[in-house]
């Protein structure tokens, strides 16, 4: 592989293109498939999250470059493990939803924390693992084979 392709503007860069648009098209689909904007209206998320008509919620990809660069942050830090090895993805991927989903020191819907520290009813937890773990396999995946 050539270094060249190892520095930091070019994880960065191609990261956070990757992580934007795969967000967006996964947001995208989930809303309609999941019939998000329903779905979040109705208890108990009704209370947690907000109506689609919000603003933030309009905004919410504009916020998403962000985002993909503190995982080009991660992925230049860890670019010896994630983009020299054949099965680099695999680990990104892996790496991403244990540390990104799952595991979350938040208590997030789906995570571990979100299942104990919430009032959400056990199945609920689940419904957006599609999307995120989706999601999270292309910006692995995508971003492997780019870079």
């Amino acid at each position: 592989m050539n270094i060249q392709q190892l520095k930091l503007s070019s994880i960065l860069i191609k990261t956070t293109i990757v992580h934007t648009v795969s967000y967006m098209v996964m947001g995208m689909l989930a809303s309609i498939v999941l019939s998000y904007e329903t779905f979040f209206i109705e208890p108990p998320l009704n209370v947690y999250m907000r109506p689609f008509d919000h603003p933030l919620i309009m905004a919410g990809p504009l916020f998403q470059p962000i985002r993909g660069l503190l995982f080009g942050v991660v992925f230049f830090l860890l670019r010896e493990r994630f983009f020299r090895k054949s099965d680099g993805w695999l680990v990104m991927w892996i790496t991403l939803i244990v540390l990104g989903v799952v595991s979350t020191f938040g208590a997030a819907p789906g995570s571990i924390e979100g299942m104990i520290y919430t009032t959400l009813p056990f199945a609920e937890h689940f419904p957006g693992w599609l999307e995120v773990m989706t999601q999270a396999f292309l910006l692995s995946l995508i971003t492997f084979y780019w870079v």
